[in-house]
Order: structure tokens, then sequence, then C-alpha cells
């Protein structure tokens, strides 16, 4: 099909802003008559996508969309108020506009005027090639996480509304445009040895080269194995297995650069925690690609929300559950029950994953300079945006030695990471396990070694982690999968990614479906009239409860509630036949003349 620009009725009727005119070169942007002339015009250009072409860093009461607090849709964290999609509460109505199409638009206006620079075949031009590419790569996947199947567009925006009059194009035709500007980028981009310059660079392009390629994979590989209606119906076995291909072989060509590490100074129970609060990571050899923040003229509200242990969330106990033992086993049945008892005691890096600790407060944990350490018990039952919902404080972001403005609105710096080694090794490990985890089972664990070397972990041993557990959601699953799944849970906990791989893995039915978010354990442990609650906690009431337990009074062990179950009996009902994808406005739809057609269980 040949591809034209739907753009001009999105702008139009849906009422997308642009920079520029529909057919007028940007105004207050380009200097000559032919736009980009110069290299110079094509950087600050770009500047542009650097706002909001990556992942934000923030957090809100609750939360919120950003890294440190996106979680809080999925089962690793929990908010004082349900998530609707994971509710399965989503509306058709809440529908909103696929801004991302501006970006597009004004990043296929640049690749459309490329002829006109007159310092073509230098290393800067080529380097701002890359960028366009990547970025047009990155909005396209946005969107097709999202929503699926889209309409390809590769020129700049046409003002003819005819011309938007196109049916959407399927899963692979747009994976493959994504993976082949991604194809683009890596040619165009420079290689870097480090994160500094704070722009896109080639292994950039390669780590997301991998994510997409392992997400369609794996996207089409378990939707299919549901037969439901988010997988492409024409795709193939060897269609799947080439994405796991590209996956692999993105991720290898970072690792054969032997340029980038997993930060390690040999302190086992803090060199993974530094990473996540060190405001400058320009010189950490784990890190890519960050986004600085200064707390001053750019800053986020990370420390605010979490320096008292609370913004209104919590880790839930899924999360705490999945780290293994010290000693590399599942923490299950009765160990599992008795470390509870006493609050603190199956987070101690003696008895678990060390990462744990470093993502999850210890007791006494000193989360800001100017106060003593994390209380115990947690601050559950406030009602003040510091509150703890699980009993389970987030530690991971927090910058704890932050002498900047601590409670004030946008004043921390906390770092946005983008991607880091750790993703890489991962996204390898993951595809290989994909494509044949027996006959892969030495590479991956030689990927993942680095991994557990930072954190004092023995190696990978895919018997001995095999958790077969009855209440366990992967006990079923082939048990090189169920390792390296594991893996990037505990690895990447909290940053904002659990909900796209329950997405890709058609998972929600394990995971969501019936289940609700709990967190420490309350009664049965030290946690149960704590002096330094006073008596403030009322629950089993009729009405005036701040806090809500698990099971029925006299119940021996009873676990925290986040939030108020009422209502919500038989747990999240995220819809399996609907919500994988977010639903399409009804006015676009009607704009294309039903070109578009509504996502699954929308109608």
């Amino acid at each position: 099909m040949k591809k034209r620009n739907i753009l001009a009725g999105m702008v139009l009727a849906l009422g997308l802003t642009s920079c520029f005119d529909l057919d007028k070169m940007p105004e207050g942007v380009l200097s000559t008559t032919n736009a980009f002339a110069s290299v110079g015009e094509m950087r600050n250009y770009l500047d542009q996508f650097y706002q909001d072409g990556l992942r934000t860093q923030g957090f809100d009461a609750g939360g919120g969309q950003y890294i440190a607090g996106a979680d809080t849709h999925s089962d690793n964290m929990s908010s004082s108020s349900v998530s609707t999609r994971l509710a399965g509460e989503t509306s058709l109505s809440s529908a909103t506009t696929m801004g991302a199409y501006t970006n597009i638009r004004n990043v296929n206006f640049l690749i459309a005027n490329l002829g006109n620079c007159q310092e073509k075949g230098t290393a800067e031009y080529n380097q701002y090639v890359g960028e366009a590419y990547y970025f047009r790569a990155w909005y396209y996947y946005q969107l097709f996480v999202s929503y699926g199947p889209l309409t390809w567009i590769d020129k700049p925006l046409d003002p003819n509304m005819e011309e938007m009059k196109l049916p959407r194009d399927s899963r692979t035709v747009v994976a493959d445009h994504i993976l082949a500007d991604l194809d683009e980028a890596i040619k165009y981009l420079n290689e870097k040895n480090n994160s500094a310059s704070m722009r896109v660079h080639r292994d950039v392009a390669r780590a997301l080269k991998s994510e997409v390629a392992l997400f369609e994979g794996t996207w089409e590989k378990y939707h299919k194995a549901e037969n439901d209606e988010f997988y492409d119906k024409t795709v193939t076995d060897q269609k799947i297995h080439d994405y796991f291909t590209q996956a692999a072989n993105a991720a290898k060509a970072v690792m054969d650069r032997n340029v980038w590490r997993i930060y390690s100074t040999g302190n086992t129970n803090d060199d993974y925690r530094r990473m996540f609060q060190t405001t400058d990571l320009s010189s950490n050899p784990e890190v890519l690609w960050f986004k600085m923040y200064d707390g001053d003229q750019v800053g986020n509200n990370v420390n605010r929300y979490l320096n008292q242990g609370g913004g209104s969330v919590g880790v839930t106990a899924s999360l705490v559950d999945d780290y293994l033992t010290i000693d590399g086993r599942p923490f299950v049945g009765d160990e599992k029950v008795e470390a509870k008892k006493v609050f603190g005691n199956e987070l101690l890096p003696t008895v678990r994953d060390p990462r744990l600790a470093q993502t999850v407060c210890m007791p006494g944990q000193i989360l800001r300079p100017d106060m003593g350490g994390y209380v115990v018990p947690p601050l559950i039952g406030s009602s003040a945006y510091n509150q703890n919902v699980t009993g389970y404080s987030l530690l991971k972001h927090v910058q704890i030695d932050y002498t900047g403005s601590l409670d004030a609105e946008f004043k921390g710096a906390t770092p946005g990471i983008q991607f880091r080694y750790a993703d890489i090794l991962l996204n390898y490990a993951e595809a290989l396990a994909e494509m044949d985890g027996a006959a892969n089972a030495a590479q991956i664990v030689a990927a993942l070694q680095p991994l557990r070397d930072r954190v004092g972990m023995p190696a990978v041993d895919f018997d001995r982690e095999y958790n077969q557990a009855p209440d366990y959601p992967f006990n079923g699953l082939d048990k090189y999968i169920q390792a390296v799944r594991r893996e990037r849970r505990v690895e990447t906990a909290c940053e904002g990614r659990r909900l796209k791989d329950i997405l890709r893995w058609s998972a929600a039915d394990e995971l969501i479906v019936g289940h609700w978010a709990q967190g420490a354990l309350y009664v049965g442990s030290n946690l149960e009239n704590h002096p330094q609650y006073g008596g403030k906690l009322v629950y089993d009431q009729e009405s005036g409860n701040n806090l809500f337990l698990t099971g029925k009074p006299g119940d021996a062990l009873r676990y925290i509630y986040p939030s108020n179950p009422s209502g919500y009996a038989n747990g999240w009902q995220f819809n399996v036949h609907r919500d994988y994808l977010l639903p399409i406005q009804p006015r676009m739809i009607d704009l294309t003349d039903g070109q578009w057609e509504q996502n699954p269980g929308w109608k």
C-alpha cells in the first residue's frame, strides 16, 4: 500500500497542536529559506524531541505515569486508589488523542528536507539524521504499545482531507517499519563510550531495537497461543523467531563492544541502589542514556513524595515475595510466613537477594539527611501524602543524601535513566530463552551473571530456582523463561516497565485477573498493636476505617490491603478480551469513514 499522511484530519478534527501551520515551514525555528540548510538548524530542531521523546522521571501522589511511579499500574506497586486499567474500569469516553502523531509529523518534516543541508556527509550531519530516525521509531513504538495496529506515515503533512481515509496497517508491518527506522538510526548515529553527551547514540538505538523486537516477538507468541484478537493473524512461527533473533542480535552488538558494564564497586549492599539516586550518571559505565535533573531549573517530585516512606503508594507483597533467598531458592512456604512475622526480617540482605533491601526500605533506613531513620512501624493509616499503603516503602529512586529542597514541588534531582546495560543483558537472555532455553542455557547464565555478581547472589541455576509452588502464577512456565522473567522483574522493579511486560506476555490472566494487591503481614506480626500506632488504626468497622486487611476477625494471619476492597470481592477485573489495548476515540473512526476500526472489545 502506498503510504500517505492521515495527520491533516487528526490535527483539524482532534485538536492536536503543532508548532507550525499545515502548509508552512515552522516559524521561530528555522532561519533560512530552505529548511535545515545547516547542521545547526537540524540540531536546534531536534532538541524539541529531547523534551518528550524519552521516559520522564517524576512522581505524583499515588504514583502517576512517571518512571518511579508507573508500576502502580501493575502487580509491583499499589496506590491508595485503584488502577482503572487493572480493575477493568477504563471507559471508551476516556480515550485520548494520539498526540504522538504530531511529533511524528514534525520528525517527518525534517527527514523530508534532509536534502537541503549543505553539510551532508559530515559526522554531525549523520548524527542528526540518526536522531531523526530514532525519534520517529520511538514515537511510533509508544503508540504501538498502547493502540496496536497503526497507519504508518513517512511523509510530511499533506493537508488533503481525503488522504486520511486509510486503514491501519497490521502489527507486523508497523513493527517492521519501526525496526527499519532503528536500523537507519544505527547506521547514522555516532558511537559513544559513555552517556556524557546526553544525546542519542548508536548503542541507544540498538537497545531500543532489542526492546521493540522482543516486545513484538513475545506479543505475537503469547497472544497467538491464546488465540485472542490481539495478534497478527498472518504471523508465522518463523516470523516470531525472527523477532527474537533481531532482539538477541541487537543486544549482542552492544555486548560485543566491551564498552559498557554493570556498575559495581564491590559494595553488594548498596551499589544497585546508589545508581538510581545519583544525579549525574555521565561517567557511570552501566548507563547508556539518561536525563539529568538539577533540582532547580529542571526538577522532579520523587524525593518530595517518597522521602518519608510514603507517597500514597507501597510496594506489593507479590513483588517482595518474588525475590530469591540469598542462596538462590524461591522464598515460599513456612520460611516465608515465619519471616513476615517480624517486620523487616523478610527483607534482610542476609536472607534475601540484596536487591530487595535496596528497593524496599528496611527498618531504620535513612531517607533524608535532616531526619532520623525510617521509622518502625511503617506510616500506614495516615491520610497525608506521605502515607504508605502496603507497609513496604519504596527506597529505589530516593536520594537519601540529597541536600536540595526536600519538600518543595519539582526540586528533586533523581535521574531519569532511559537505558542501562542491565536492559541489554536482560533482553539478550530473554530472547535466547524464548528461542530455545535448553540449548542456550549456558549463554543465558553468562548474560545474567554480572547482575548476580553485583549483589553477591549465586549464578542462575534453572532447577534450583524453579518455583512450582501452587500459588506462584508462572509455576507451569518453562523453567528457562520463568528464570529470566523473574530476573527481569527484580532487576527492573519499580522502573515503570512492568505493565508493558504483562501486556506482551499476555499474562494478565495469571497476574491480574481475580487478584488484588496485598502488602505486609499485619495480624500475626509485630505490627499488630504496635505502640507507635497509638491505637490510631481502625479496621473491621462499618465506617471510619483507615486500614483494610485480608480475611476476617479471628484469622491468625491477615495482610494489609492498600485500598478499600469494597466492590472488588473478585479482585481486579482486567478484561482480557479488551484491555490489552486502549480504545480509539470514536471521532477518529468517524473521521476516517470507518477505515480505522475500533480496538477489540471496545465497540
